[in-house]
């Protein structure tokens, strides 16, 4: 497998961590966040706010399902893991390592939910988001990273530390 798949909560370093990391081994950084908006012209919170919840999920589902990458590393949006299709198609292009967060810490780096472009139910918390979404985090993960204590740079190496050992 040739690629190295971020998931995770918003705010837990997915990019981030990804862009140094495909610095660090010389290969391609994809946000799939940044290839929605590229391909629909939009930003992900006018996404939302247009077509709903269920129709941004459908668009997320839709151009993860259909990403062609290579040696690259790759952030999703926290929300992939909604989606069968995206995940499998994910995982069978690549190793996925969930960079899991604290919710306390989370909370702390995540002020604007609605700015930032995360899918959010109405009446829902962050706190109720975030269990919801870790059950699915570790379902997928082939591996998992805690961030807990782990700066930037730590857990940039810890995660090339790992893939260095699966290549």
């Amino acid at each position: 497998m040739s690629n190295i798949i971020f998931v995770g909560m918003p705010a837990s370093g997915k990019s981030t961590v990804g862009v140094l990391l495909a610095k660090a081994l010389a290969m391609d950084f994809v946000d799939t966040d940044i290839l929605i908006q590229k391909k629909t012209g939009k930003r992900l919170e006018e996404l939302i706010r247009e077509n709903g919840v269920d129709g941004f999920l459908r668009i997320e589902e839709k151009v993860c399902a259909a990403l062609e990458a290579n040696d690259s590393v790759i952030a999703t949006g926290g929300s992939v893991v909604y989606s069968q299709d995206a995940v499998d198609h994910l995982k069978s292009i690549g190793t996925v390592v969930y960079l899991q967060v604290d919710f306390d810490v989370l909370k702390n780096r995540l002020k604007d939910v609605i700015e930032r472009g995360v899918i959010i139910k109405n009446g829902q918390t962050l706190e109720d988001l975030y269990n919801e979404r870790v059950l699915l985090y570790e379902k997928y993960a082939d591996i998992t990273i805690q961030e807990k204590r782990m700066s930037l740079d730590e857990t940039v190496k810890e995660v090339h530390k790992i893939v260095v050992m699966l290549r």
